[in-house]
């Protein structure tokens, strides 16, 4: 696949080694000519491109119509939005990428301004704070096995993926087992037919290690 990355700084650079790595072909356009002395000597095998990653023209130059992704990384939002927008509009690229500098900026970085994945630090800090506050919120009733077995406690909101879901159709994970469904004054014997309801708290018997994951297919 043909990748052009826009910005080679530290995050395009690296960017570039990785795509390299697993037999991708690479452009980067980049304008410093320091920098442009450094992805040399870092990333060889890689296409570098010296100019304005925001002119039509240097974009042109650099193949992106030949491109499957065009990747924006700079250090500013605004050329990043620009880049995107002009592979989106001018030349059609089938998939862009741009990198969030600012939060703030996050808004403004969507498909009508031809972006099509945005990646910011603190979109990715966020996305995995919700993934070990799912885990926290899982309550350990007994660790059996010295800590590697834990029964847990759950308890479904409105909002989790289980809700509405037969117990069968869920992806647990392969050291996970639901071991009784208390809903209300009931306890359910957790059979693959059982439709879990909001509310419900479900007891799982997990290995310590995948308590991540059972926390992610139920919540």
């Amino acid at each position: 696949m043909r990748v052009l990355i826009v910005g080679g700084g530290r995050t395009g650079s690296e960017l570039a080694r990785l795509l390299l790595q697993e037999g991708h072909e690479v452009t980067v356009i980049e304008k410093r000519e320091d920098v442009v002395a450094r992805l040399q000597k870092e990333v060889p095998a890689a296409r570098i491109v010296v100019g304005d990653g925001c002119a039509p023209a240097m974009l042109e130059q650099a193949g992106v119509r030949k491109a499957a992704v065009v990747a924006a990384v700079t250090g500013h939002d605004e050329d990043n939005l620009v880049v995107c927008l002009l592979a989106r509009q001018e030349f059609r690229v089938r998939r862009t990428l741009a990198r969030v500098n600012n939060p703030r900026n996050e808004w403004l970085f969507t498909r009508d301004m031809g972006v099509d994945v945005r990646v910011s630090q603190a979109h990715i800090m966020a996305s995995l704070m919700r993934e070990e506050m799912a885990t926290l919120e899982m309550a350990v009733l007994l660790r059996l096995h010295r800590g590697d077995t834990v029964l847990v406690e759950d308890i479904l909101s409105p909002g989790s993926k289980a809700v509405g879901r037969a117990i069968r159709d869920l992806s647990l994970p392969e050291n996970a087992v639901l071991v009784a469904v208390v809903r209300g004054q009931d306890v359910i014997i957790p059979r693959g037919s059982v439709v879990l309801q909001a509310e419900d708290h479900v007891l799982a018997l997990v290995k310590s290690a995948d308590r991540p994951g059972l926390a992610a297919a139920l919540n």
